[in-house]
Protein backbone atom coordinates (compact mmCIF):
# COMPACT_ATOMS: atom_id res chain seq x y z
CA UNK A 1 0.00 0.00 0.00
CA UNK A 2 2.75 2.74 0.95
CA UNK A 3 4.14 1.71 -2.20
CA UNK A 4 1.82 2.45 -4.70
CA UNK A 5 0.84 5.80 -2.53
CA UNK A 6 4.38 6.79 -3.26
CA UNK A 7 4.17 5.57 -6.66
CA UNK A 8 0.50 7.86 -6.71
CA UNK A 9 2.15 10.60 -5.51
CA UNK A 10 5.29 10.87 -8.14
CA UNK A 11 2.96 11.98 -10.93
CA UNK A 12 1.31 14.82 -11.60
CA UNK A 13 -2.35 15.10 -12.47
CA UNK A 14 -2.35 17.04 -15.45
CA UNK A 15 1.27 17.44 -15.96
CA UNK A 16 0.63 16.75 -20.01
CA UNK A 17 -1.79 19.47 -20.39
CA UNK A 18 0.29 21.85 -18.62
CA UNK A 19 3.32 21.58 -20.40
CA UNK A 20 1.79 21.28 -24.18
CA UNK A 21 0.27 25.17 -22.85
CA UNK A 22 3.15 26.31 -21.92
CA UNK A 23 4.41 25.36 -25.53
CA UNK A 24 1.80 26.51 -27.61
CA UNK A 25 1.75 29.46 -25.30
CA UNK A 26 5.20 31.05 -26.06
CA UNK A 27 4.59 29.82 -29.63
CA UNK A 28 2.26 32.51 -29.63
CA UNK A 29 4.03 35.30 -27.72
CA UNK A 30 6.74 35.07 -30.15
CA UNK A 31 4.86 35.04 -33.25
CA UNK A 32 2.65 38.12 -31.61
CA UNK A 33 6.48 39.33 -31.04
CA UNK A 34 7.98 38.80 -33.99
CA UNK A 35 4.48 39.90 -36.22
CA UNK A 36 4.63 43.58 -34.61
CA UNK A 37 8.04 43.72 -35.23
CA UNK A 38 7.29 43.14 -39.10
CA UNK A 39 4.41 45.23 -38.94
CA UNK A 40 6.57 48.68 -37.28
CA UNK A 41 9.40 47.46 -39.87
CA UNK A 42 11.82 46.84 -36.74
CA UNK A 43 12.63 43.52 -38.54
CA UNK A 44 12.63 42.44 -41.89
CA UNK A 45 10.23 40.23 -43.28
CA UNK A 46 12.61 37.55 -43.70
CA UNK A 47 13.33 37.26 -41.01
CA UNK A 48 9.83 37.41 -39.38
CA UNK A 49 9.67 34.37 -41.52
CA UNK A 50 12.44 32.49 -40.40
CA UNK A 51 11.39 32.92 -36.61
CA UNK A 52 8.02 31.69 -37.08
CA UNK A 53 9.26 28.37 -38.73
CA UNK A 54 11.64 27.98 -36.14
CA UNK A 55 9.00 28.33 -33.52
CA UNK A 56 6.57 26.09 -34.82
CA UNK A 57 9.88 23.56 -35.53
CA UNK A 58 10.28 24.02 -31.69
CA UNK A 59 7.05 23.63 -30.79
CA UNK A 60 5.99 20.56 -33.21
CA UNK A 61 9.58 18.96 -31.09
CA UNK A 62 8.26 19.45 -28.21
CA UNK A 63 5.01 18.55 -28.50
CA UNK A 64 6.53 15.03 -29.71
CA UNK A 65 8.44 14.46 -27.16
CA UNK A 66 5.35 14.91 -24.97
CA UNK A 67 3.65 12.20 -26.58
CA UNK A 68 6.32 10.02 -26.90
CA UNK A 69 5.72 7.94 -23.57
CA UNK A 70 2.05 7.23 -25.28
CA UNK A 71 3.90 6.15 -28.06
CA UNK A 72 5.91 4.07 -26.30
CA UNK A 73 3.22 2.47 -24.54
CA UNK A 74 1.09 1.62 -27.62
CA UNK A 75 3.69 0.04 -29.62
CA UNK A 76 4.30 -2.32 -26.34
CA UNK A 77 0.58 -2.64 -26.56
CA UNK A 78 0.76 -3.95 -30.21
CA UNK A 79 3.20 -6.36 -29.18
CA UNK A 80 1.59 -8.14 -27.52
CA UNK A 81 1.87 -11.93 -27.63
CA UNK A 82 0.65 -14.87 -25.05
CA UNK A 83 3.60 -13.63 -22.61
CA UNK A 84 3.49 -9.82 -22.30
CA UNK A 85 6.45 -8.36 -21.28
CA UNK A 86 5.30 -7.16 -17.78
CA UNK A 87 8.21 -5.19 -16.73
CA UNK A 88 7.84 -2.66 -19.37
CA UNK A 89 4.93 -2.14 -18.32
CA UNK A 90 6.04 -1.20 -14.77
CA UNK A 91 5.14 2.01 -13.37
CA UNK A 92 9.28 2.33 -12.60
CA UNK A 93 10.36 2.72 -15.69
CA UNK A 94 8.07 5.89 -16.07
CA UNK A 95 10.30 9.37 -15.83
CA UNK A 96 8.42 11.61 -13.23
CA UNK A 97 7.94 13.81 -14.99
CA UNK A 98 4.78 11.22 -16.60
CA UNK A 99 1.11 12.75 -16.43
CA UNK A 100 -0.94 10.78 -13.44
CA UNK A 101 -3.24 9.45 -16.43
CA UNK A 102 -0.75 7.47 -18.26
CA UNK A 103 1.12 6.27 -15.06
CA UNK A 104 -2.42 5.07 -14.09
CA UNK A 105 -3.33 3.76 -17.69
CA UNK A 106 0.47 2.04 -17.15
CA UNK A 107 -0.43 0.29 -14.11
CA UNK A 108 -4.22 -1.00 -15.41
CA UNK A 109 -2.39 -2.33 -18.43
CA UNK A 110 0.48 -4.22 -15.68
CA UNK A 111 -2.52 -5.16 -13.80
CA UNK A 112 -4.20 -6.94 -16.84
CA UNK A 113 -1.76 -8.33 -18.69
CA UNK A 114 -0.29 -10.13 -14.51
CA UNK A 115 -3.36 -11.45 -14.82
CA UNK A 116 -3.27 -12.69 -18.57
CA UNK A 117 -0.19 -14.69 -17.59
CA UNK A 118 -1.67 -16.30 -14.56
CA UNK A 119 -4.36 -17.09 -16.83
CA UNK A 120 -2.27 -18.65 -19.62
CA UNK A 121 -0.83 -21.01 -16.68
CA UNK A 122 -3.82 -21.92 -14.79
CA UNK A 123 -4.98 -23.34 -18.76
CA UNK A 124 -1.78 -24.99 -19.46
CA UNK A 125 -1.78 -26.51 -15.93
CA UNK A 126 -5.55 -27.92 -16.15
CA UNK A 127 -5.26 -29.10 -19.83
CA UNK A 128 -2.03 -31.12 -18.58
CA UNK A 129 -3.62 -32.03 -15.44
CA UNK A 130 -6.75 -33.46 -16.65
CA UNK A 131 -5.60 -34.88 -19.99
CA UNK A 132 -3.73 -37.34 -18.00
CA UNK A 133 -5.58 -37.61 -15.16
CA UNK A 134 -9.01 -38.38 -17.07
CA UNK A 135 -7.17 -40.31 -19.90
CA UNK A 136 -5.43 -42.95 -17.34
CA UNK A 137 -8.69 -44.04 -15.56
CA UNK A 138 -10.61 -43.95 -19.15
CA UNK A 139 -7.86 -46.16 -20.63
CA UNK A 140 -8.01 -48.26 -17.18
CA UNK A 141 -11.90 -48.59 -17.33
CA UNK A 142 -11.72 -49.62 -21.04
CA UNK A 143 -8.64 -52.84 -20.51
CA UNK A 144 -10.57 -54.24 -17.53
CA UNK A 145 -14.15 -53.97 -19.71
CA UNK A 146 -12.71 -55.64 -22.59
CA UNK A 147 -10.93 -58.35 -20.22
CA UNK A 148 -14.51 -58.76 -18.53
CA UNK A 149 -16.43 -59.14 -22.18
CA UNK A 150 -14.53 -62.07 -23.05
CA UNK A 151 -15.32 -63.85 -19.45
CA UNK A 152 -16.78 -66.70 -20.17
CA UNK A 153 -19.07 -67.28 -17.07
CA UNK A 154 -20.47 -63.79 -17.23
CA UNK A 155 -24.29 -63.93 -16.84
CA UNK A 156 -26.27 -61.94 -19.37
CA UNK A 157 -27.11 -59.06 -16.64
CA UNK A 158 -23.20 -58.75 -16.41
CA UNK A 159 -22.62 -58.67 -19.61
CA UNK A 160 -25.56 -55.70 -20.20
CA UNK A 161 -23.90 -54.12 -17.95
CA UNK A 162 -20.21 -54.46 -19.51
CA UNK A 163 -21.57 -53.06 -22.75
CA UNK A 164 -23.18 -49.92 -20.87
CA UNK A 165 -19.74 -49.58 -18.96
CA UNK A 166 -17.84 -49.81 -22.51
CA UNK A 167 -20.72 -47.61 -23.88
CA UNK A 168 -20.12 -44.54 -21.12
CA UNK A 169 -16.03 -44.92 -21.36
CA UNK A 170 -16.36 -44.51 -24.80
CA UNK A 171 -19.09 -41.29 -24.52
CA UNK A 172 -16.65 -39.67 -21.34
CA UNK A 173 -13.67 -40.48 -23.87
CA UNK A 174 -15.18 -38.26 -26.73
CA UNK A 175 -16.41 -35.76 -24.13
CA UNK A 176 -12.77 -35.00 -22.92
CA UNK A 177 -11.44 -34.43 -26.02
CA UNK A 178 -13.96 -32.35 -26.81
CA UNK A 179 -13.29 -30.10 -23.87
CA UNK A 180 -9.59 -30.61 -23.71
CA UNK A 181 -10.07 -28.71 -27.33
CA UNK A 182 -11.72 -26.34 -26.31
CA UNK A 183 -9.90 -25.39 -23.05
CA UNK A 184 -6.58 -24.78 -25.21
CA UNK A 185 -6.42 -21.14 -26.67
CA UNK A 186 -7.15 -20.67 -29.86
CA UNK A 187 -3.77 -20.61 -32.40
CA UNK A 188 -4.16 -21.15 -35.78
CA UNK A 189 -0.85 -23.10 -36.02
CA UNK A 190 -1.42 -25.84 -33.39
CA UNK A 191 -1.58 -29.40 -34.65
CA UNK A 192 -1.64 -28.25 -38.31
CA UNK A 193 -1.93 -31.19 -40.23
CA UNK A 194 -2.63 -32.34 -43.92
CA UNK A 195 -5.59 -35.56 -43.35
CA UNK A 196 -7.96 -37.30 -45.51
CA UNK A 197 -11.66 -36.67 -44.02
CA UNK A 198 -12.78 -40.07 -45.52
CA UNK A 199 -10.35 -42.18 -43.71
CA UNK A 200 -11.25 -40.02 -40.33
CA UNK A 201 -14.46 -40.84 -40.64
CA UNK A 202 -13.84 -44.73 -41.34
CA UNK A 203 -12.07 -44.88 -37.84
CA UNK A 204 -15.07 -42.49 -36.07
CA UNK A 205 -17.87 -44.90 -37.74
CA UNK A 206 -15.50 -47.71 -36.17
CA UNK A 207 -15.86 -46.06 -32.77
CA UNK A 208 -19.34 -45.09 -33.54
CA UNK A 209 -20.50 -48.77 -34.19
CA UNK A 210 -19.04 -49.80 -30.67
CA UNK A 211 -21.19 -47.04 -29.23
CA UNK A 212 -24.62 -48.78 -30.62
CA UNK A 213 -23.60 -52.24 -29.88
CA UNK A 214 -27.04 -53.82 -29.15
CA UNK A 215 -28.89 -50.67 -30.65
CA UNK A 216 -31.30 -51.23 -34.32
CA UNK A 217 -29.10 -48.08 -36.00
CA UNK A 218 -27.36 -48.65 -38.61
CA UNK A 219 -24.38 -46.36 -39.72
CA UNK A 220 -23.72 -45.89 -43.25
CA UNK A 221 -20.99 -43.97 -45.56
CA UNK A 222 -21.61 -42.78 -48.86
CA UNK A 223 -18.20 -41.17 -50.39
CA UNK A 224 -19.18 -39.65 -53.92
CA UNK A 225 -16.49 -37.56 -53.16
CA UNK A 226 -12.44 -37.49 -51.46
CA UNK A 227 -10.85 -34.19 -50.29
CA UNK A 228 -8.47 -33.33 -47.71
CA UNK A 229 -8.23 -30.73 -44.98
CA UNK A 230 -5.20 -28.48 -43.67
CA UNK A 231 -5.48 -28.55 -39.81
CA UNK A 232 -6.51 -30.59 -36.80
CA UNK A 233 -8.12 -34.19 -37.34
CA UNK A 234 -7.76 -34.33 -33.83
CA UNK A 235 -10.83 -30.86 -33.93
CA UNK A 236 -12.15 -32.93 -36.81
CA UNK A 237 -12.78 -36.17 -35.62
CA UNK A 238 -14.47 -34.79 -32.37
CA UNK A 239 -16.44 -32.58 -34.32
CA UNK A 240 -18.09 -35.56 -36.61
CA UNK A 241 -18.03 -37.62 -33.64
CA UNK A 242 -20.31 -35.07 -31.92
CA UNK A 243 -22.94 -34.76 -34.81
CA UNK A 244 -23.13 -38.81 -35.69
CA UNK A 245 -23.81 -39.40 -31.98
CA UNK A 246 -26.50 -36.45 -31.79
CA UNK A 247 -27.97 -38.18 -35.08
CA UNK A 248 -27.93 -42.13 -33.10
CA UNK A 249 -29.40 -39.80 -29.99
CA UNK A 250 -32.20 -38.79 -31.94
CA UNK A 251 -33.48 -41.89 -32.98
CA UNK A 252 -34.37 -45.33 -31.90
CA UNK A 253 -34.37 -47.40 -34.80
CA UNK A 254 -33.46 -46.75 -38.18
CA UNK A 255 -30.32 -45.56 -40.17
CA UNK A 256 -27.87 -42.99 -39.92
CA UNK A 257 -26.36 -41.98 -43.33
CA UNK A 258 -22.58 -40.20 -43.68
CA UNK A 259 -22.15 -38.72 -47.16
CA UNK A 260 -18.71 -36.83 -48.22
CA UNK A 261 -19.14 -34.33 -50.61
CA UNK A 262 -16.98 -32.01 -52.47
CA UNK A 263 -15.96 -29.93 -49.56
CA UNK A 264 -19.30 -30.99 -47.26
CA UNK A 265 -19.75 -33.73 -45.05
CA UNK A 266 -23.27 -34.44 -44.20
CA UNK A 267 -24.67 -36.74 -41.26
CA UNK A 268 -28.35 -37.24 -41.84
CA UNK A 269 -30.87 -40.06 -40.12
CA UNK A 270 -33.37 -41.87 -41.23
CA UNK A 271 -36.19 -43.49 -39.11
CA UNK A 272 -36.92 -47.23 -40.47
CA UNK A 273 -40.31 -47.48 -42.56
CA UNK A 274 -40.93 -50.58 -39.64
CA UNK A 275 -40.82 -48.30 -36.92
CA UNK A 276 -42.48 -45.71 -38.30
CA UNK A 277 -45.67 -47.92 -39.46
CA UNK A 278 -45.81 -49.78 -36.03
CA UNK A 279 -47.36 -46.62 -34.35
CA UNK A 280 -44.39 -46.92 -31.67
CA UNK A 281 -43.21 -44.03 -29.79
CA UNK A 282 -39.91 -43.11 -31.92
CA UNK A 283 -36.95 -41.11 -30.38
CA UNK A 284 -37.04 -38.68 -34.08
CA UNK A 285 -37.55 -35.35 -33.12
CA UNK A 286 -36.30 -32.02 -35.11
CA UNK A 287 -32.75 -30.66 -35.80
CA UNK A 288 -32.12 -29.77 -32.17
CA UNK A 289 -30.35 -26.93 -31.51
CA UNK A 290 -30.03 -27.04 -27.60
CA UNK A 291 -28.39 -30.20 -27.50
CA UNK A 292 -24.99 -31.00 -25.84
CA UNK A 293 -23.06 -32.64 -28.87
CA UNK A 294 -24.59 -30.07 -31.47
CA UNK A 295 -23.56 -27.03 -28.63
CA UNK A 296 -20.04 -28.65 -28.25
CA UNK A 297 -19.76 -29.54 -32.34
CA UNK A 298 -20.97 -25.69 -33.00
CA UNK A 299 -18.20 -24.36 -30.79
CA UNK A 300 -15.84 -26.20 -32.62
CA UNK A 301 -16.82 -25.22 -35.94
CA UNK A 302 -17.14 -21.65 -34.65
CA UNK A 303 -13.36 -22.03 -33.31
CA UNK A 304 -11.93 -23.54 -36.74
CA UNK A 305 -14.04 -22.08 -38.95
CA UNK A 306 -15.97 -25.04 -40.03
CA UNK A 307 -19.76 -23.46 -40.68
CA UNK A 308 -22.24 -26.36 -39.24
CA UNK A 309 -25.61 -26.43 -40.62
CA UNK A 310 -28.76 -27.74 -39.07
CA UNK A 311 -32.13 -28.87 -40.97
CA UNK A 312 -35.55 -30.71 -40.40
CA UNK A 313 -36.84 -31.90 -43.38
CA UNK A 314 -40.69 -34.20 -43.70
CA UNK A 315 -40.00 -37.26 -43.06
CA UNK A 316 -38.24 -37.83 -40.05
CA UNK A 317 -35.48 -36.80 -41.84
CA UNK A 318 -32.36 -34.30 -39.69
CA UNK A 319 -29.68 -33.20 -41.30
CA UNK A 320 -26.17 -31.57 -39.94
CA UNK A 321 -23.82 -30.19 -42.57
CA UNK A 322 -20.33 -29.36 -42.19
CA UNK A 323 -18.77 -27.04 -44.48
CA UNK A 324 -15.23 -26.63 -45.09
CA UNK A 325 -13.91 -23.54 -47.25
CA UNK A 326 -10.31 -24.43 -47.92
CA UNK A 327 -10.56 -28.20 -49.27
CA UNK A 328 -7.55 -30.01 -50.56
CA UNK A 329 -7.16 -32.96 -53.31
CA UNK A 330 -7.32 -35.90 -51.46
Amino acid sequence: MESSKKSQETFHAGAFHQRIAWVFGLQLVAMVIVCTMGIYDVAPWAAVIAVIVITSTLAWMATRREWLPVSTLAKLINGWDEKPDLYALSTSNLSPRTDADLASLARGLHGFASRIAVFNQRERNFTRDASHELRSPLTVIKMSVDMLSEERDISEFGARSVRRIKRASLEMEALVEALLILARESDPGADTERFVVNDVLVRELAAARELLSGRPIELQLEEPARFALEGSSRAFSVLCWQVIRNACQQTDQGRVLITVLPGVVSVSNHASPQAADNGGPLMLHGADRHGFELAIAQRISDRFAWPLELQTRPGYENIARIHFPHPLPA
